[in-house]
């Protein structure tokens, strides 16, 4: 058996850390040479025109796809490790005893960073209800978590830089934090499954003990999951924008998205309630319509009302909320992403 002297360990993390600087460098490398590369093979390999419609989706395909999955990998593995700090129990904790108001900002802020999905919604739900967390700052964590997807967040940094990526989070807090605080003053707990208030949740917090080489293995395991759950979808919805990019002209996409039609926001948001999407495939789309005239508000209250208002979420909820409350959640969720997507289109 191998012992460990009092230096071994600081010598493993610096050899742990020399391993990633080799693999940023690289990966900034590679990051920076799939334009050239790209348009080499559209225009010189293959011959296509700069200004022709199949030249200018396949450089745009070529370009999107890798730069995408290359930027999705290197954010997920910083945004895994980020959350490696947060567990159920301590996210549980953090919550309990803030009050209204406080604590819908507060549980909308963690939704970002907890891995939480919509698969999590009801052992979440009951966990932070039996907490004595309120209703509303309960929804609050629950609309945050899958609404500002990671994902998405970094879709939309790539294609778009940090100023759209910043606004689709500024956009998910402030739908989180309104619709829950109204949630939690309609007083609609009796609305909640009566086994729900049965369920005992252990008080006690257990704390995980990890190392920065336990995270670091951890982050890239969660690169592995995720990148390899939606590189399909990428590939696809860049597909499908590619296609947009190069032969849906401007005018026709202004007028029907733009902000000129005032019933834009609403069709959007109607039309992606019953849809479900993975953010990977929907956000390259998106991406897609707003460099060809849709406004900014419309196309992100679409691409919220996919993420945010699925029909499973919607099922997966149905357990635990009466009807009543659970129309109330989707009917709030719906009219709070409309008037966001009024407010951008008006701001930009």
């Amino acid at each position: 058996m191998t012992t460990l002297t009092p230096t071994s360990v600081p010598h493993a993390n610096k050899r742990l850390f020399a391993i990633l600087a080799i693999v940023v460098i690289t990966w900034l490398v590679a990051y920076n040479i799939i334009q050239p590369l790209a348009d080499w093979i559209s225009y010189s390999a293959l011959g296509l025109g700069r200004d022709s419609h199949l030249g200018e989706s396949l450089a745009f395909f070529l370009y999107d796809v890798p730069k995408i999955l290359l930027l999705l990998s290197g954010m997920v593995f910083a945004i895994s490790i980020v959350r490696t700090f947060f567990s159920p129990e301590r996210t549980r904790a953090l919550l309990g005893g803030k009050r209204e108001g406080v604590g819908n900002v507060f549980a909308a802020l963690l939704g970002i960073v907890t891995p939480f999905c919509s698969c999590s919604a009801v052992p979440l739900f009951i966990g932070f209800v039996e907490s004595g967390i309120p209703l509303g700052v309960t929804f609050s964590f629950l609309i945050a978590a899958p609404t500002i997807n990671e994902v998405a967040i970094i879709l939309l940094f790539g294609l778009f830089g940090w100023k759209v990526a910043a606004l689709y989070i500024t956009s998910g807090l402030v739908v989180a934090i309104v619709a829950g605080f109204i949630i939690g003053r309609l007083k609609m707990e009796r609305y909640v499954e009566d086994f729900v208030w049965k369920i005992q949740v252990s008080a006690g917090v257990t704390e995980e003990k990890l190392t920065w080489t336990d995270r670091i293995e951890r982050a890239w395991e969660s690169v592995k999951e995720i990148v390899g759950k939606v590189w399909l979808y990428v590939v696809v919805g860049i597909a499908i924008g590619a296609g947009i990019h190069g032969y849906v002209p401007e005018d026709a996409l202004a007028s029907v998205l733009g902000k000129q039609a005032w019933w834009s926001v609403p069709v959007a948001v109607l039309i992606g309630i019953p849809l479900y999407s993975n953010a990977a495939g929907i956000v390259p789309i998106v991406g897609t319509l707003i460099e060809k005239g849709a406004s900014v508000g419309t196309a992100l209250a679409f691409m919220m009302s996919v993420i945010g208002l699925s029909l499973p979420e919607a099922v997966i909820l149905k357990r635990v909320l009466k009807m009543p409350l659970l129309i109330t959640f989707f009917a709030v969720i719906a009219v709070a992403i409309m008037l966001t997507g009024y407010m951008f289109n008006w701001i930009l």
